[in-house]
């Protein structure tokens, strides 16, 4: 089989390699699975560069999300051979492969509707998105939810998923292209954040209350500017800091405004609680036949451009999810 190495830590062009290996061996309690398409992730960029705070020994292949089929299992065991599945590889055996090799927790059955490149691309957002919005913002029918980037991937699971909650979704992107997509996944509302102030443009929007629930995977300056947007009684989800910078709260106006930051860390939810992510990727599933969500993709990229496929998510210039498919084996 093929598959991609890191050898030596750099960018993805020049740290990933393709090269041909023997297909993995399983053990008892894990399934092979044959690869039909793989989420790409930036920390995956991180990983290539060794700044990502999990360091695996040289070498490695990365990848955390990929579907496929079950090709073995063992005999008695609940998953069937033939299966269409979503899975978690762990490193340093990650996803970026023809085979992979998985424990059987790790692995969760998809409907036959969901296409494989849609099932790779479930997983790490949407788990975010609802985790943050149903277990830690609460989020109810009729609040207001401000979702910034909401072009990209927790962004426009977000969006999706407020909107299946009854809430009014405003989105934040930059650029008209951006703009559009938050639209077309759902946002009520959306704002260019290069063209016009959305602090401005929340108020405007809610008679002056400002948002009940502000998902913010951006930290930095937008954090800053969205607590004179955040309604009293409100919820700021910290779910990460794209942006580069990890802001400071002034605890006064917290209190002044009675709103609550709220930290959003799925990976350790997910650590304590895997039942907990179980039920919710059930939910998940129901909401997709249910036309309520469907992951959205920026592109599918066959095999051997993965260190190209890498670099276009470095540049920040994509929305949605990028998928490696169509051409695994």
């Amino acid at each position: 089989m093929k598959k991609w190495i890191v050898e030596t830590l750099a960018d993805p062009t020049e740290a990933l390699v393709l090269k041909e290996d023997e297909k993995p061996l399983r053990t008892k309690g894990q399934l092979l699975i044959d690869t039909k398409a793989a989420a790409l992730n930036f920390f995956d960029i991180l990983l290539c560069q060794g700044k990502y705070q999990e360091k695996p020994p040289l070498p490695f292949t990365p990848g955390a999300e990929i579907s496929g089929t079950i090709v073995e299992a063992d005999e008695g065991s609940k998953w069937n051979v033939g299966q269409k599945v979503l899975a978690r590889p762990k490193l340093p055996n990650g996803g970026l492969a023809e085979f992979v090799v998985v424990g059987e927790d790790e692995v969760f059955a998809v409907p036959e509707s969901m296409s494989y490149e849609e099932a790779s691309a479930l997983f790490i957002t949407y788990q975010t998105s609802y985790y943050a919005l149903h277990h830690r913002a609460k989020l109810q029918p009729g609040e207001v939810l401000l979702v910034h980037a909401g072009a990209g991937g927790v962004g426009s699971a977000a969006i999706q998923l407020g909107k299946s909650q009854g809430a009014t979704v405003i989105a934040t992107a930059g650029g008209e292209e951006k703009v559009n997509q938050c639209l077309e996944q759902g946002a009520d509302y959306a704002i260019d954040y290069k063209e016009e102030d959305f602090v401005q443009r929340v108020k405007d929007l809610t008679n002056g209350k400002g948002a009940d629930v502000i998902y913010d995977p951006v930290g930095g300056h937008v954090f800053d500017r969205s607590r004179k947007c955040i309604a009293f009684n409100g919820r700021i989800l910290i779910v990460g800091f794209a942006g580069g910078t990890i802001p400071e709260a002034p605890m006064n106006h917290a209190l002044v405004k009675n709103y609550s930051l709220v930290g959003v860390h799925w990976g350790y939810y997910a650590r304590l609680y895997p039942e907990g992510v179980h039920d919710i990727h059930e939910e998940l599933c129901r909401l997709y036949e249910k036309g309520d969500i469907k992951p959205l993709l920026y592109n599918v990229f066959p095999f051997d451009e993965v260190p190209s496929a890498l670099t276009a998510l470095g540049n920040r210039s994509t929305y949605g999810k990028l998928v490696i498919g169509g051409t695994f084996s």
